[in-house]
């Protein structure tokens, strides 16, 4: 258990288990309505090499002189706050919905039933 904000908060709030699908609204010209969506986790893009300020970066750290730019060390966060992916399975559209920080993050898990534990 933990003491956060005047609230004690049990391991199971930690733990998120979202489902694969979702209904809500979907805000494209096709729908306006609410339907069903597909739950996804967003990712980060790879990085482009090509990018302005990754050719900068490069040629400044080429050749002797070892590293010119500061390295940031000063991490304050241990999570990062989870983004859903929100596909409309009638028209596709995709919107994005950010939830709460967490530990532990899983989409379509076994459902935790009352008074039973999931390990």
């Amino acid at each position: 258990m933990e003491f956060c904000g005047g609230k004690v908060k049990t391991e199971w709030e930690k733990k998120v288990n979202v489902p694969k699908t979702k209904k809500t609204y979907c805000k494209s010209k096709e729908c306006k309505k609410h339907t069903l969506h597909k739950v996804t986790q967003y990712k980060k893009g790879k990085d482009s090499l090509a990018a302005q300020g990754k050719r900068r970066y490069d040629r400044k750290q080429s050749g002797y002189g070892g590293q010119t730019k500061p390295v940031f060390h000063k991490k304050a966060k241990t999570t990062k706050k989870i983004v859903l992916r929100l596909q409309c399975q009638g028209c596709k559209h995709v919107s994005q919905h950010a939830i709460k920080r967490c530990k532990h993050f899983e989409i379509g898990g076994d459902k935790k039933g009352k008074g039973t534990s999931l390990f």
